[in-house]
């Protein structure tokens, strides 16, 4: 499947790759500023996500697939990976089904385990797909209706930015097949094996536990080479936290 992406810059590429609910204008600000230090840099939009084509299922082999097959229609191989949250275990399956085809590995905010969120994210993906998507539907009207099953301001705004107003509303990711694929996207492939020997960089917030010291043992089984980094000022979502923080370790990192 090749992927909708957004390109900017010329160099050696760099693809971004965001997590669940996201698209590639998440990281708009990221791509610019990567761009301008001399990099072509990709930013995709996964499967049911975005403008990306619509698939049944999302699998993690199938996800890493579609990033290589996208790269490689565009001549971006090989190409530096970034990911985070679900784009990070997209990436890291990438690494470890094409090493040749990934030059280094910027894994943000994840580790290659299967976490406990279920739950919560088919809360979520219940209340959006329970709003009424009435004619001429402000973001505003459709934010009031969210509250109540969603009442956190700031996971709300994140998920709206994926609801289109006007004359006929619409949410531009497939909220069924994310529902379906959720024991699969909290997951991790039981069938992941062998590692990566690329440079790779795990990057965490300090304010997320979604890394913790007991995730090194495998991490280091699949990536050998993996160093870790913590931005003391981010949570989960470090490139929105700390934006500038999270530019200068790629930055770094990019550079070798």
């Amino acid at each position: 499947m090749i992927l909708h992406a957004v390109a900017r810059g010329e160099g050696p590429p760099v693809a971004l790759l965001h997590g669940l609910y996201g698209q590639a204008v998440n990281f708009g600000t990221v791509q610019r500023r990567l761009a301008a230090g001399g990099r072509r840099v990709l930013a995709l939009d996964l499967r049911n996500h975005g403008q990306s084509p619509r698939a049944p299922a999302m699998s993690y082999p199938d996800m890493a697939v579609d990033v290589l097959e996208t790269l490689r229609a565009a001549d971006a191989l090989p190409c530096a990976l970034i990911g985070h949250s679900m784009g990070g275990k997209v990436a890291m399956c990438a690494a470890l089904a094409a090493p040749a085809a990934v030059a280094r590995l910027l894994v943000a905010d994840i580790a290659p385990v299967a976490y406990g969120h279920e739950a919560g994210h088919a809360d979520y993906l219940r209340a959006m797909a329970a709003l009424p998507l009435s004619p001429g539907m402000t973001r505003a009207e459709a934010e009031a209706a969210l509250a109540p099953a969603i009442p956190d301001p700031r996971i709300r705004g994140f998920l709206l930015l994926n609801f289109v107003p006007g004359a006929t509303p619409f949410w531009r990711i497939d909220l069924p097949a994310i529902a379906r694929s959720l024991p699969q996207i909290v997951g991790w492939p039981d069938a992941a094996e062998g590692h990566y020997d690329g440079p790779a960089l795990f990057l965490s917030g300090a304010r997320s536990d979604y890394v913790r010291p007991a995730h090194r043992p495998a991490i280091m089984a699949l990536f050998p080479r993996a160093r870790f980094a913590v931005l003391k000022e981010a949570g989960h979502w470090l490139h929105a936290d700390d934006p500038n923080g999270f530019i200068a370790a790629a930055e770094v990192f990019l550079a070798g």
